[in-house]
């Protein structure tokens, strides 16, 4: 009984994780949209309303409209989309590219440091 309980707590525990980690990842790609200059519209009538619900949620997604290509990333929690350009979306993807050069970075800036805590101590293991 006891190993059915631990196990209901593992997965409520991963469930909350992967759950916050997916609000994370949305927020920073929406931080990310906006520092690259797109441009946040309210679904606010009904039509565009129930537009929203036929785009791809949290997703950037390739648009045509009037003969010009656009760039939409739903956000149908908060009632919203993003549009930008060409220009801004190169701009989006050089951000999201410098964002993840730097978490890189610190990880091995982070790997580095333990490297240095201690483990001379043991000499080299191979």
């Amino acid at each position: 009984m006891q190993q059915i309980s631990t196990r209901l707590s593992f997965a409520a525990v991963f469930a909350i994780f992967s759950l916050t980690m997916g609000c994370a990842s949305t927020h920073q790609t929406e931080n990310l949209l906006s520092a690259a200059g797109f441009k946040v519209v309210l679904a606010d009538t009904p039509k565009r309303q129930q537009h929203l619900k036929t785009l791809p949620p949290n997703k950037v997604t390739k648009v045509q409209r009037k003969g010009k290509t656009y760039y939409v990333y739903a956000d149908p929690a908060r009632n919203l989309i993003y549009v930008g350009n060409q220009f801004q979306y190169d701009r989006y993807r050089d951000l999201r590219l410098a964002k993840n050069v730097a978490e890189e970075d610190l990880q091995d800036a982070e790997l580095n440091a333990e490297d240095e805590s201690g483990w001379g101590v043991w000499g080299p293991f191979y």
